[in-house]
């Protein structure tokens, strides 16, 4: 992974305060880029984006220097580097060994290792359970775009409630699980993606774990067949009673 090289990014834009707290405007840059011979071209859009590949992260080696974008890294955010998605694109990576899943935000380039799609931040890979392995295969889906970076202080406050978003109060008691996370945003966020595709849906806490589920649905059929359709995203989906 190649984090001191400047790539080609002009960067007019100061960052205030301490990292953890400050707001940074992404821009949008499609300037190609050159790094050990190949060029990459960044996407203007990242609408519709999917991508099935290898994860790895990065840590302590890179904590408190500058990302391609200007950026000063940060572990401890829910951060990504990728070869050419938009800076600030939000991004759902799911692990495929195991169904877990995390939202990052893109602010940095990378990896350039052939077969690696992604390189996590040290929290995000923690999140999904691919530190002690440091890769992971994962599908990745781009879920919207910010214009400020994730911080720090958001992920160190103590949790005091679990769903922000109203459930559907139907008959049944069947479910799907389709991810579980230790960050309520997380879950919270693939509970809004659940949403706008139709299905009712919860988050549930479990010890330090928030489950999210879709339904409830009225028979055991009905819900292995939304299992079904949900695996397409998320590969760890399963029936709860």
């Amino acid at each position: 992974m190649i984090r001191n090289i400047f790539i080609g990014f002009v960067v007019s834009i100061v960052l205030a305060g301490c990292v953890g707290t400050s707001q940074y405007p992404y821009r949008v840059n499609t300037k190609p880029y050159t790094i050990s011979g190949k060029t990459y071209y960044p996407m203007a859009s990242a609408n519709g984006f999917t991508e099935k590949g290898i994860a790895s992260w990065y840590g302590p080696d890179f904590h408190g220097k500058k990302t391609a974008s200007g950026e000063i890294y940060n572990k401890y955010a829910f951060t990504a580097a990728h070869k050419t998605l938009p800076f600030g694109t939000k991004v759902r990576v799911t692990n495929l060994n195991n169904g877990l899943s995390t939202t990052v935000i893109i602010n940095d380039r990378g990896p350039f290792k052939d077969g690696r799609i992604i390189d996590l931040s040290y929290s995000a890979a923690k999140d999904i359970n691919m530190v002690g392995t440091g890769t992971a295969p994962v599908n990745i889906v781009a879920i919207g775009s910010t214009g400020t970076v994730a911080t720090t202080s958001s992920y160190k406050q103590p949790v005091t409630t679990v769903a922000k978003q109203p459930v559907a109060v139907t008959s049944g008691k069947y479910y799907v699980q389709v991810a579980s996370y230790s960050v309520l945003d997380n879950a919270n966020n693939t509970a809004q993606v659940l949403s706008t595709q139709g299905y009712s849906q919860t988050v549930k806490q479990v010890g330090g774990q928030y489950k999210v589920w879709a339904g409830p649905f009225s028979s055991r059929d009905q819900a292995v067949n939304a299992r079904d359709k949900l695996r397409q995203a998320y590969s760890g989906a399963f029936v709860v009673e």
